[in-house]
This record gives structure tokens, sequence and C-alpha cells, in this order.
């Protein structure tokens, strides 16, 4: 399929038509494989200099390049795969056009975004004199990040980039991290009548829960971020028990932390070892081991740094209403952050239908996030040789 230059109307609606569902989240998916070949085809067409890159077989990053190579680059950043469409309330691939939206899985996270971004670097190709504009798609954002990982392992950089997640044409410089912890809690099963001897493993857990519950209710009190208020705790999942009528052994408590910029991992682990250390002084028995599954860094980039500026002047000179907020969601960004390119997030749509039954990207925010894109660029690459 054709998509004319700088179309971003239409390279999003090809986009979504294109099931690239993460095959980890959804296993009897194809990947990312056929978006990332159509893109790069698109990309081709449209002058740039494309690399597909496998960091997993068959699930290739794309990276696209206009200007010189060994020249300050800016990165325009998304991400390929999208989640799961089971209970979704209309065809999840069909790209529908209703009411000056696209409707379908991935619209909002986040291939509005990278149409919008692809498009606005097309355009502003004529102003992209001894510089370069990377447009960078990767795989997996939606699990563990294995493709911006081998992005950066492989040596990519730049001076600054903005990723086009969904954020209703804010300006996001921030966003929480998240700890992702197992508690398995180890009691002695029993006969349900044998009080005497049988060690309650769920009930133990049932008390470190309400230990932390308290702490919750300290910390919304406590440390805030000025644009992502407080971090937060909350039970993922709970397992345990064998019958109605035996003592259970064993309960795994799931927990996710989310932490703001600051707050490390091994903070949020001491938490719940403490919570546990609290249970245990009045319940001598209670055995619980807390295990790290998964971390990521939050992302912070100060509200008056370079790119911030460069894109509130965008966004001034195009007449777009300039709003900072902090993101709810992770995002690669904290990625680039913590290999010292500074990045933020803007885009099309809203975090909120991302993984949603109804997901869509309205028409119009796709058409105002490419002008003001297609502004920055120009002006960064002005910036830049001045």
């Amino acid at each position: 399929m054709a998509i004319p230059r700088g179309d971003a109307i239409a390279l999003a609606r090809a986009l979504v038509k294109i099931d690239s569902r993460n095959p980890t989240l959804a296993p009897d998916s194809p990947g990312e494989g056929e978006c990332a070949h159509f893109l790069a085809d698109v990309l081709d067409d449209w002058g740039f200099s494309v690399e597909l890159i496998e960091s997993v077989p068959g699930r290739p990053n794309l990276v696209a390049r206009l200007g010189s190579s060994d020249a300050p680059a800016f990165m325009l950043n998304g991400h390929l795969d999208v989640v799961g469409v089971q209970g979704m309330a209309h065809e999840p691939f069909s790209a529908e056009l209703r009411d000056d939206r696209i409707y379908g899985r991935g619209s909002a996270d986040m291939k509005g975004g990278i149409a919008a971004m692809c498009a606005a670097a097309t355009l502003s190709a004529d102003s992209i004199i001894d510089r370069q504009v990377l447009v960078t798609a990767v795989v997996d954002e939606e699990y563990d990040s294995v493709g911006m990982r081998a992005l950066l392992k492989g040596g990519i950089r730049a001076d600054a980039a903005i990723i086009t997640e969904p954020t209703r044409l804010a300006i996001c410089p921030a966003h929480r991290g998240f700890v992702w912890m197992d508690v398995r809690f180890k009691g002695r099963a029993a006969h349900g009548s044998r009080y005497d001897i049988g060690i309650d493993a769920i009930t133990h857990a049932g008390l470190v829960l309400a230990e932390l519950e308290k702490l919750e209710h300290i910390r919304a009190s406590g440390l805030r971020h000025p644009l992502l208020g407080r971090g937060s705790l909350h039970a993922s999942t709970i397992r345990g028990g064998v019958g109605m009528s035996t003592y259970p052994e064993e309960c795994v408590l799931a927990i996710e932390r989310r932490t703001l910029p600051g707050e490390s991992t091994e903070l949020a682990i001491r938490e719940i070892t403490d919570a546990c250390a609290a249970v245990r002084a009045t319940h001598p028995q209670l055995d619980a081991r807390v295990t790290l599954t998964t971390a990521q860094l939050p992302s912070d980039v100060r509200a008056d740094a370079p790119i911030v500026e460069l894109l509130r002047s965008a966004m001034e000179s195009e007449g777009v209403p300039v709003r900072i907020e902090g993101l709810s969601a992770w995002t690669d960004a904290a990625l680039l952050n913590e290999a010292g390119i500074p990045t933020i997030c803007f885009g099309p749509g809203d975090i909120a239908l991302a993984h949603a039954a109804e997901e869509f990207v309205p028409v119009g925010e796709i058409e105002t996030a490419k002008r003001v894109l297609t502004n920055l660029v120009r002006e960064w690459c002005q910036s830049q040789s001045e």
C-alpha cells in the first residue's frame, strides 16, 4: 500500500490495520515483524535511510535516518507492539474512521503518534542540513523493552528525544517507575480441625497486607513530585491453599510499587520487608520471603530543560495550548534518560484509552502533533546550526 508522502492519517490507519500484538502478552499473535517491514517500506519511499535490526528473531527494530549519520541527532521514537484484544468493543484492526477518530488496538497507544512523528520528520527534511533526525520504532515496550534495550546496547545516541506516547498533546517530562515483587508465605499444612498444629499462610499474607495499608495512609501525606503526586503500592494477585479443610501451607502475594523519581528499588523492597518484620513482632510464626520480579526506573526531566523549552516554543508557534503534566504510565523514556539522552513524551491520544475495550485516537490530534513536531525539528536544526 502506497502512503502519500507526509500523510499521517493514512499512515496511522495503515499501521492500525496490521496486527502487531506482543507475542509475550498474546501468545497467538504474529508480533511486530509485519508492521516494522511495512513502516520501513513507507519511510524508504519517503526518502529515509532505513535499517531493520533484529533484537528478537522475527521482531525487528526500525531505525530510519534523515541527514548525516555523524552529525548531531534528534530522535523521534515509538513502539510498534500492542497488547491483546480480548473484550474489545469494536473490531481491533479495522482502523475504522468515525466521528473524526481512528478506532483500533494501538490507535492511541501508539500508532497515531508514530504516524505523526514520521510525517513530521519527512516534512522537515529540507531543514536537516549537517544534522540528522532519527526515527526509531521499537518492539516489546509493552513487556520488557527488549527493543529499546537492544538499540541502546547497539550504541544508538542522540542529543535529545521525544517519544510520541499518547499525552493528549501535553508535554510530559516525568513518569513513575515500578517495582514488581513476590512475597512467599510459608505455613504448615494440617487438617482444618487441627488449629493446634496448622499455620495459615493466607492469614499471614492478610496481616502483612493490613500493615502495607497503613503505609499507604502515611504515604498520602508524604513525599510528592510536582507533576506526579505520590508513589503508590497495591496487591496485584494472591494465590494459595488447596482445599476447604486444609490449613494452607503456602501463599504467594504479588505486589506492585509505583516509584517516584528519587525512590529506589531497594527502598520499595525494604518497605515490604519492614512490614513483614512488624507483623512478625506479634506473630513469631510468620515466615515470609520477598523476591524482586522486575523493576523499571522512573523518568524525570526538568520542566525548564532545553527539550521542554523547545517543544513549548514549537507549540506556541502553532497556536497549541501548552500544558506540562506528569504521565501516569511507564515508557521507554526512562531508559533513554538513563542512557544520557534527555527524553520527554508528547503525542496524540489519551493514555486512558490504552489497553481499553474501546481505543481510538482523534484525527485532529494526529494532525496537530504532526505540525508541532515539524516545527520542533526545524527549530532544533536551526538552533544546532547557530
